[in-house]
């Protein structure tokens, strides 16, 4: 599952769903045997720390699309439906690497010009633009724009076409008590790189120059005293260890002067790095991510940079400007006058070509020219990053239940659909998706360039995380999205023993969205969320075989029903469309994003029947470019918007909708 906004169940750890072979009912020509033998083999493949988390650029992602077409073309599906082929390629961009001429100028009044050193005055950010930075500069404190905090670093001031310099995080970080972030000094969501680059580009920032807060810096400071004093006591501690060794047990001797030395290593190292004071470090470049979402360049220069200039324009160094805001939360942005940067920096983008796989089983009959889709993403988090839920982790994330589960019973089912004697009315295409992770980019890419219609592709069954089934409860989305399924999936559903949830909504956070979003009835089979969900422990030891294997069974008799149904399944748009990206109260808009496009703007794969977005006159393809007076660069950027309305709030927003601009009134709706 993806998408950072995705709902995450609570699952309890239940003890003894660990299965191993071992465990297996082993009796001869038992199928259910043999089905959880391939099930186990296919995941405990998959999620291998072989395939390296089978992350975006990693060849273990390659290693895992061969195995998936090689398991098609052993279960006699057709492998050649892509021009020849399994494999439905493009291009992503998995990196960004710094380019070698890169320049930044600073030039004050009085004839004052400072040339930056590049990697030790300032660094380009990764997540910005290349090309060629200028304009006037304006200070904008910690470039945060918060009504509801009454705190608005960019109240009175007019930054479009102008470089914003911005310090990095938030107001009152020292307050334990609750600073401007909330409770016990956590930070807010305005304290994040990008949510500062986002309001930036949506006020018409021609650029933004981060300097890092210096509270942080003495923060920095405080910690590395309390590191030199644990450095003393264990220099302090090995000494002891040392004088108390026998002299004659000379192997003893050697190991404590051993451990003293490097202690002392330590001891001193610490020390130095405490004697040069408050550390002034730029950040490494592709902190953030690589993907540059806005045409805007970034980025960071050292205090030492920037106190001299706000030194020289506000008579004033940033620490005490700092302070000046944590005393009563008053903003001391200002513009510089004098003041302006030039420079152009170089970044290049590293893709990398990842694909769908896909393959056919053909129908027979009157029927045989209709698809039903069976679905299931193959991708994870490789060695963790941004998405990954255990912080700092370069661990492999194995990706077990996400989803090397889904994935299994994909392949599991086409065996058996493809064993049977007769062939099915309709034509079922089973395909592996890839980049689900970043996004549903491959099913919103097989939805734009579909290899059968999608006029005529009547219902997407889609398996994400399906390997940790408890107590028989499963979870089904989509049911609303014809009258067909919740007769068939009451009756197949008790038939199994399963206790079923049923969800209406067809949008979530997986790929049915991309089907459904073209009005294609959708189903999503989803055993529960848990505590390994996006983090190393996701493995193949905590797959529970036999629940695979059970959902495995229902959904080949959904299968079996779908494809073979004289009558197919009739579309219902539901106007209580669930958002998988609605977070917090934000009031209802009612789109459906489009992750398969990198056009500037928001764009649009759809809008929710009845919604605010479709009342206003928004269409699929249409992109969001702005809302009111601000420019929308990208999801984020719509998303931070909306925040600042509330329900009953009347905007303006301009999209692009082919070569022209539309703009449209939208009144927006209740939180939902």
């Amino acid at each position: 599952m993806s998408m950072p906004s995705a709902a995450r169940w609570v699952w309890g750890v239940v003890a003894g769903l660990l299965l191993t072979a071992s465990w297996l009912p082993v009796s001869a020509g038992d199928a259910s045997a043999d089905s959880e033998r391939r099930l186990l083999e296919d995941v405990k493949y998959l999620a291998s720390d072989e395939l390296e988390g089978r992350g975006i650029g990693l060849k273990g992602l390659d290693l895992a699309a061969e195995h998936i077409r090689t398991a098609f073309e052993k279960a006699g599906l057709n492998v050649t439906a892509v021009k020849g082929g399994a494999f439905q390629p493009f291009d992503m961009t998995t990196s960004a690497k710094l380019g070698a001429t890169n320049s930044l100028t600073i030039q004050g009044p009085d004839g004052l010009k400072l040339e930056l050193k590049p990697e030790v005055d300032f660094i380009p950010l990764s997540i910005g633009a290349g090309g060629k930075i200028a304009g006037n500069l304006v200070f904008c404190g910690y470039g945060i724009d918060a009504p509801d905090n009454q705190y608005q670093d960019y109240a009175g001031l007019d930054v479009k076409g102008q470089v914003v310099v911005i310090m990095r995080r938030e107001p009152r970080q020292g307050d334990a008590q609750g600073g401007f972030g909330g409770s016990h000094g956590r930070q807010s969501t305005h304290a994040d790189l990008r949510t500062k680059v986002s309001t930036a580009f949506g006020r018409g920032a021609a650029g933004v120059i981060f300097v890092d807060d210096p509270h942080s810096a003495q923060d920095a400071v405080e910690k590395l005293k309390e590191q030199v004093a644990k450095q003393a006591a264990i220099v302090a501690e090995a000494a002891e260890t040392l004088e108390e060794t026998p002299a004659a047990e000379a192997e003893k001797v050697t190991a404590a002067k051993l451990t003293l030395s490097k202690a002392i290593v330590r001891f001193k190292e610490t020390k130095t790095e405490l004697a040069a004071g408050a550390p002034d470090k730029l950040l490494k470049f592709g902190y953030g991510g690589s993907e540059s979402a806005r045409e805007i360049q970034l980025a960071h220069v050292s205090r030492k940079v920037a106190d001299q200039v706000f030194q020289a324009a506000l008579k004033k160094p940033l620490a005490q400007i700092e302070k000046e805001i944590d005393k009563d939360l008053k903003p001391q942005s200002a513009v510089l006058a004098g003041w302006t940067v030039s420079g152009e920096f170089q970044i290049e983008r590293v893709k990398a070509v990842v694909k769908n796989v896909i393959g056919v089983l053909e129908g027979s009959g009157p029927l045989a020219d209709e698809t039903v889709v069976i679905g299931a993403h193959y991708d994870h988090v490789g060695r963790g990053g941004r998405d990954s839920l255990s912080p700092g982790s370069t661990d492999i994330h194995n990706g077990a239940d996400d989803n090397a589960s889904g994935t299994a019973c994909m392949l599991e089912l086409a065996r058996r659909l493809a064993a049977r004697p007769e062939k099915p009315a309709r034509r079922i295409v089973f395909i592996a998706f890839t980049a689900e992770e970043s996004g549903l980019i491959g099913s919103a890419k097989y939805c734009q360039e579909p290899v059968f219609p999608l006029e005529k592709t009547i219902a997407m069954l889609n398996m994400d995380m399906v390997g940790r089934l408890v107590d028989n409860k499963l979870t089904v989305f989509g049911t609303g999205t014809s009258p067909h399924w919740n007769e068939l999936l009451d009756k197949l559903g008790k038939a199994a023993g399963f206790e079923l949830t049923k969800k209406p909504e067809g949008f979530g956070p997986s790929d049915q969205s991309s089907f459904y979003a073209k009005k294609i009835p959708v189903l999503h089979f989803f055993t529960g969320n848990h505590p390994d969900y996006h983090r190393p422990s996701d493995d193949w030891e905590k797959i529970n075989v036999p629940g695979i294997e059970k959902v495995t069974d229902l959904i080949e008799e959904v299968a079996l029903d779908t494809a073979n149904n004289p009558k197919k399944p009739e579309y219902v748009a539901i106007t209580n469309t669930a958002n998988p990206l609605r977070e917090g109260s934000r009031p209802y808009f009612g789109s459906i994003p489009d992750f398969g496009t990198d056009k500037p703007g928001y764009a649009l794969a759809g809008v929710g029947p009845g919604s605010p977005a479709e009342k206003g006159g928004l269409k699929a393809g249409d992109r969001i470019i702005q809302i009111n007076q601000t420019k929308i660069g990208n999801l984020e950027d719509f998303d931070l918007a909306l925040r600042k309305f509330a329900a009953g709030d009347v905007i303006e927003v301009t999209a692009a909708r082919g070569e022209a601009e539309v703009k449209l009134k939208i009144t927006l709706g209740k939180p939902r």
